[in-house]
């Protein structure tokens, strides 16, 4: 689905490990029909190539990832708008500046997924058996929590707030509908399920 404007646009679906990012996306991705990127998604496959992968190579698959997200969404027409999931926070902020400015990006929405501290170690040590081999592991767990009190937003245009315990898909698909100025007649119903 594209948007009818022509501002190039990605939305950013951010938050810390284990807030329930790819769940957003996913739900967002079957609300609007937008593309997605992941950084995971991009990351995994060179991940497994490449075993065994320790901290720092993951990190630098994790920076190689980001950069090809931006010659993504750098190669897409304008009217494309792309949901991106990632933990933008894991490089600084110039240089998530720097790839939106390369593709061209020329307006950025944001939904942040806030998560406590408890919530974020108790979400990721119950999925350490189902990672992939290479992603930290539980010795993560005391710089997740560290990372938990004190992770924000990139606000680099809108930004929507949500809590991760209690994830509320519909007001995010209402602020997205607002924020894109899509007519309710492009939007594609609901699913049962939505």
């Amino acid at each position: 689905m594209t948007s009818h404007t022509e501002e190039k646009m990605v939305v950013l679906v951010n938050g810390i490990p284990a807030s329930g990012k790819s769940t957003l996306t996913r739900a967002m991705a079957e609300r609007f029909g937008f593309p997605v990127l992941t950084l995971d998604s991009l990351k995994e496959p060179f991940m497994a190539s490449f075993a065994p992968v320790d901290r720092l190579r993951n990190r630098q698959l994790g920076c190689a990832a980001y950069q090809a997200i931006w010659k993504v969404v750098g190669q897409a027409p304008t009217c494309c708008v792309y949901l991106i999931d990632a933990w933008f926070g894991f490089q600084p902020k110039e240089v998530l500046q720097q790839g939106l400015e390369q593709a061209g990006i020329t307006r950025v929405l944001e939904l942040w997924l806030a998560i406590t501290p408890d919530e974020a170690v108790a979400r990721y040590q119950s999925r350490l058996t189902d990672r992939m081999p290479g992603h930290p592991g539980a010795e993560y767990l005391p710089e997740l929590r560290k990372l938990a009190e004190t992770a924000q937003p990139m606000a680099l245009g809108p930004v929507l707030q949500l809590n991760a315990a209690d994830l509320d898909e519909a007001a995010a698909s209402a602020w997205l509908q607002r924020q894109l100025r899509l007519p309710v007649s492009a939007q594609p119903a609901l699913s049962a399920s939505g």
